[in-house]
Formats: C-alpha cells, structure tokens, sequence
C-alpha cells in the first residue's frame, strides 16, 4: 500500500526538513518520549538548525546558544504573547485576550508584575517567609523524635499553602488548613492533566480534569475571595483590573485568577522538591548550605528554632551564595522548558557567522535550553550534580564558556527575553526561604535509598516532576 502525502517545498535558505510518515503527527511521538535525545541526533545529522514537523506544526530549532541572542533580539518579528495567550485560555478555560473585546487587557496585566520586583517584591517576600515560618510550625513543631514523610508531597502541601495564603489571603474559617488542602489536592489531579492540556488535546477526553477545573475556578468567584483575608497587592491589582472589563463573566474573572496560582506554584513546587532531593543525596552540599545559614543568623544576632521569628532581607537572601548555587545546580538538572517564537511575516532571520533562516509567516522557532545546560562544554560532568558550580573565589560565577568562547546565557530554567517568566525573581526567594527555614530548623535526612529519576511527560514545559516520591526523616534540632 501506498501513502501520498502532500510535500512541504523548501525554499531556498530554509533549514532542513525532519518529517514524520505519519501525517499531521509527523515526530510528535518519538520527540515526545525523550525530546533532549531526539534534538541531539538530529543535531549530529543535521547541524544547528533544523526544522521538524510535530502535530501539524513547523518547529526550527536553533541549537547553538550563541545563536540565542538573535532570536531573543528579534521581538518585533518572533512573537511570544499571543501563543502563550491562547494556550493559557485554552487550558484555564478564559475568553481569549483579543483586543476588539478586551482593549489594553493584556498590557495592563503585563503591568501589574512590578508588583513582583524591588521594592514590592521585598514586601511580598516578608509575607512568604512569615507565612512558611507559620506554616513549618504548624507542621513541625512537634517533631522532636523523627518524623517521617514522602518528600514530594511534604514540598508541595507546604509550598501550595504558603504561596496561596501569601498571593491570595488566609482563609479565615476555622478549618483554613483543610480548606486550603482540598484545593491543593483538586490542583494535583488538574496539574497531572496540564501536559495533555498544553498539547492541545480536548479536556472533554481527560476523564474528571474539566469538572476538576471547573470546581477549583469556583473557588475564585469574588464571593468566596472577599472572604480570604490579607491577599497580596499582586492580587488585588488584578482584581481592580478585571472589574474594570464588562465583558469579563464572573467565572472568566476566577478563570484568570486560577491561572495566576498555577503560573506561580507548578513550577516552584517540583523545582523546590529538586533542591531538597539533591541536597540530602549529597552530605558535602548539605553541610556547606547549613553552615552558610547558621553564620547568617549568628551574625545577625536572630536564633533559630520554630519559635523564633527569622527576617531576611534581600541582600542577605543574595549574599548565600552557597545555597543560590545548590539551588541554580538543581535548576539546570530539572527544567526543560522549550523557548518558543511565533513568525509575524515572511522573513529572513540574520545570524552570527552570515548565517541565515528564511522564515514564513507562522513558523515557530525554538530554543531548547536543556541541551546547552547538559554541554559537557560548558557544564563538566553535565550529569552529576556539584552544589558549587556556581561559585569562584568565594563569589557568584557568572562566566561560562564553550569552544573558548564567553556565553551570553548559560542557565535558562526560567525562559527567555520577552517570554521569561516575570515570576522568577519571587520563585527564587521562596525556594531560598524554604530551604533556609527547613536547614535552620531541623535535622533532615533521606530514609529510603532508593534514587529518583525525572519523569519526561513535561519534557518542554518547565520544570519535570520526579517519576517516584521517596520518604525523608525530619526532627528538630538540638
């Protein structure tokens, strides 16, 4: 039997062509199963750019990072916004930010992340290390013999709430903590779907997961937020917002504000998980990021315990080097998120060596940072994990090389240019203040030997989850 497929002609200066033979899937499948293995032999065949067919798209990648700049430079005709607008409606089930219904919508959302930077931002971050301080003692407090817990789990009931009461207001009834926990949990069932969601596949084919999200937008309505005490200026700005759009339902409101939670939590909870599960694997790290703690606090005259109150500013959350290391080494093992540009027009992208890519009109370009952050030209040893990568003489490295040559990026885990994540800045400071309060407060240790790999279905979507959750001992210290 033979199959005929309509052939896709090159033009001259376009990068080869990788096709599936299957039609419409093309390397969907194969790409999907291991993505990273998949870019690599493609790049040995094919060299730095090249253009695969995956589920009726065209998708080039440029794989070498000094190429990086170029695309990045190149906002105006490689386009972010308007693809992660209609993945995020489609996924959180919002009207799409068009600008005919919702004029400026967009823009004034873009605006509102100043609340997550300087000034702001140390606000904001007070109110996260208060809220895991209490959060941790509410837990903990009683551990004085060794308490044991799967470590996935303990990071995500701890990060969710905290995260929820700092973005979004305690809940006052006397069953908070329940109340809290009953989202979370709703959240893990839709979070498991969100890989088939951003895949485009229709909700109504992922068994409970549109009844689930319907149930946690509810939760959102501004009847049941009003009640939440205490929210952040973040959330409040966005509220302001929304009322100001007629248009906007009351559900589409939620919608939005549902997505909001996920944007700030389904990234920071595995990446906080990684950083925990790195450091009791390795006792040499863990030693070094404990005592870089403790100098801390003996310097600054606070006591550790969860009866005392730690304060933090940012320039003291910066200067632990040892820990933003441990924290930035985690990060460049677990995140595979696919940088992703639409073409606006027909045209020719200029590269560095008088390079260049003739571009159509909706072509998607790609940059695949987990490649460049497992180089063993850059990164010695990519597999292993070294807690002081980033450190040189006592200070923060910031010089990376390949072929000799001095990389403009060499750590990607939270995007790129117009499409990085504006939440960075408080992700880092609220997997710092985790890892600081469970150091400082407890003896921690791994109490299976059993090792955990990363689980690939979100291969391209930010930070993988681990395949296995594995129990950890905690008590207070002496």
């Amino acid at each position: 039997v033979y199959f005929f497929f309509p052939v896709f002609n090159r033009k001259t200066g376009e990068p080869p062509l990788i096709n599936g033979w299957i039609p419409y899937l093309g390397k969907a499948l194969i790409f999907r199963k291991d993505a990273y293995k998949f870019l690599l032999d493609q790049q040995k065949k094919f060299g730095d750019i090249f253009t695969v067919h995956i589920a009726g798209r065209y998708i080039t990648f440029i794989m070498d990072p000094f190429q990086y700049v170029y695309v990045i430079r190149n906002s105006k005709q490689l386009e972010f916004h308007e693809f992660a607008n209609k993945m995020a409606s489609k996924t959180f089930d919002y009207p799409a930010l068009s600008k005919g219904k919702f004029p400026e919508l967009k823009e004034n959302l873009h605006r509102i992340y100043q609340y997550l930077q300087g000034k702001p931002l140390d606000i904001i971050s007070d109110h996260m290390m208060k809220n895991l301080q209490d959060i941790f003692e509410w837990k903990c407090s009683q551990a004085t013999d060794w308490e044991t817990e799967k470590m996935y789990k303990f990071c995500c009931s701890v990060m969710f709430e905290a995260s929820f009461v700092t973005l979004y207001g305690r809940v006052p009834a006397a069953d908070g903590h329940k109340v809290i926990s009953e989202i979370r949990d709703k959240f893990i069932k839709f979070d498991a779907s969100f890989p088939y969601l951003a895949a485009n596949i229709p909700i109504e084919l992922l068994g409970a997961t549109k009844k689930v999200r319907k149930e946690l937008i509810h939760h959102f309505l501004l009847q049941n937020m009003t009640k939440w005490l205490g929210g952040s200026k973040v959330v409040q700005a966005r509220q302001d917002i929304f009322e100001k759009y007629e248009l906007l339902g009351d559900y589409d409101k939620a919608a939005h504000h549902f997505a909001f939670l996920w944007a700030s939590v389904g990234n920071t909870i595995p990446a906080t998980f990684w950083a925990m599960y790195y450091l009791l694997r390795h006792p040499e790290a863990l030693a070094a990021v404990r005592d870089e703690i403790d100098h801390l606090l003996q310097s600054t005259g606070q006591k550790r315990g969860p009866t005392y109150n730690i304060h933090l500013t940012r320039e003291q959350l910066d200067n632990l080097v040892y820990l933003e290391s441990a924290l930035n080494e985690s990060l460049r093992m677990c995140s595979s998120s696919m940088n992703i540009r639409i073409s606006q027009e027909d045209f020719v992208l200029k590269l560095e060596g008088n390079q260049e890519v003739v571009l159509r009109k909706g072509d998607w370009i790609a940059l695949y940072p987990q490649i460049l952050h497992m180089d063993p030209e850059v990164y010695e040893d990519p597999k292993e994990y070294k807690f002081d990568r980033y450190i040189e003489n006592g200070k923060k490295k910031t010089t990376f090389y390949k072929a000799g040559r001095k990389l403009k990026y060499f750590l990607m885990p939270f995007g790129s240019g117009i499409s990085m994540c504006p939440g960075r800045f408080l992700a880092m400071n609220e997997m710092k203040m985790f890892l600081f309060i469970l150091l400082s407060h407890f003896d921690v240790e791994l109490a299976e030997n059993k090792s955990v790999r990363l689980d690939n279905s979100r291969m391209g979507l930010g930070i993988l989850l681990p395949d296995v959750d594995i129990a950890f001992r905690y008590k207070l210290r002496s």
